[in-house]
């Protein structure tokens, strides 16, 4: 099922929560909602699944109009951070209670209601589990019944609200292999809201990045991580750091000094913007100049905190470099930007 989101504001009294925000998903497509706390995510999902009303604008499912159309009436599938599995109920129950309360018309036989539970519960692997209760079961066992809960309804759209957030760094990586692969068998247009880069970067086709209710940049990991097109995504996405310069003919000037890099643009101030990897050690004659503050230890690499600052405050940058690279804390180091985007101001 296709989704689109026109020129859609939200205002809690005179407080807007969404800008103007307009978006076209493909069915089938999995869509990451990225953001820091109050940029918009779950308001945006509200609407989508009908919890709230838009101020203004349109919400589309295929070429039906959505907006003003009930939470039922858009067969939504959504799974939330907390499960809000029904303590008293057995998994299968649990995964059954969506079919169990239409109105009779539409509800399915009993008979295909306890086929729609096996085959789920084979889908999130759980056969066996039906007769537990929630509280016999871990976290990550747990989201999987409200997912099989979500999809028992066939949903249109099936929306994910932090869907991990309560669960261990190592069960929420299982968890999200799992999902992708679920995702890819099932074919369902899915929004997946969450605040963890690496999680949207894995999981999504395509990732919506958000600030303070407006939208940043729609793209692929690789399009928002190596191609960010505003400061804010370059510094929210991933490790960064930057500095104020300027051009002049040119030339890149760092405190009225050039640092060996060039930019073919006008005249004038601007941010340079950088990653600990796109710096290289150098002792060519135009560099930055810094002394180094701190090392730690990264995996297989080791990451320095270098103070660029000629005078005044400090000013730290982070680079990362091999395990053996001889810089110790208190040294002087000449730094060579190699990958670099210029944002002007």
């Amino acid at each position: 099922m296709d989704v689109t989101i026109t020129n859609i504001r939200k205002e809690f009294g005179a407080v807007p929560a969404l800008h103007d925000i307009s978006l076209s998903i493909r069915s089938a497509e999995l869509i990451a909602l990225l953001g820091p706390s109050g940029s918009g995510k779950t308001t945006l999902l509200r609407l989508v699944a009908g919890l709230d009303q838009p101020t203004a604008g349109k919400i589309f499912f295929g070429k039906e109009d959505a907006s003003l159309k009930s939470v039922q009436e858009r067969h939504i599938g959504f799974v939330f951070q907390h499960y809000a599995l029904f303590r008293h109920m057995t998994v299968a129950d649990n995964i059954a209670f969506g079919l169990k309360v239409r109105p009779r018309a539409s509800r399915p036989p009993a008979r295909e209601i306890r086929r729609r539970v096996s085959d789920l519960l084979d889908m999130v692997h759980l056969s066996g589990l039906e007769m537990r209760y929630p509280g016999q079961l871990s976290g990550g066992q747990r989201q999987r019944v409200a997912l099989a809960r979500a999809m028992a309804i066939e949903p249109t759209v099936l929306l994910l609200d932090e869907p991990f957030g309560a669960l261990d760094a190592k069960v929420r990586k299982e968890l999200r292999r799992w999902l992708k692969d679920f995702h890819e068998r099932t074919g369902h247009t899915t929004f997946f809201v969450t605040h963890d880069q690496e999680e949207a970067l894995e999981l999504a086709d395509r990732v919506v990045v958000m600030n303070e209710g407006r939208i940043e940049q729609v793209g692929t990991a690789d399009d928002v991580y190596d191609r960010p097109k505003s400061p804010f995504v370059y510094s929210f996405i991933g490790s960064s750091s930057s500095l104020p310069v300027t051009v002049r003919d040119g030339a890149v000037l760092y405190q009225g000094q050039p640092i060996g890099i060039r930019e073919e643009r006008g005249d004038g101030e601007g941010s340079i913007f950088f990653r600990p990897q796109d710096v290289a050690i150098s002792g060519g004659p135009h560099a930055l100049c810094g002394k180094v503050t701190a090392s730690r230890r990264l995996a297989g690499t080791r990451i320095i905190e270098v103070d660029i600052a000629s005078s005044g405050a400090p000013h730290l940058i982070e680079i990362e470099v091999p395990l053996d690279a001889t810089a110790p804390v208190g040294s002087d180091i000449r730094l060579r930007l190699v990958h670099w985007k210029l944002f002007g101001q």
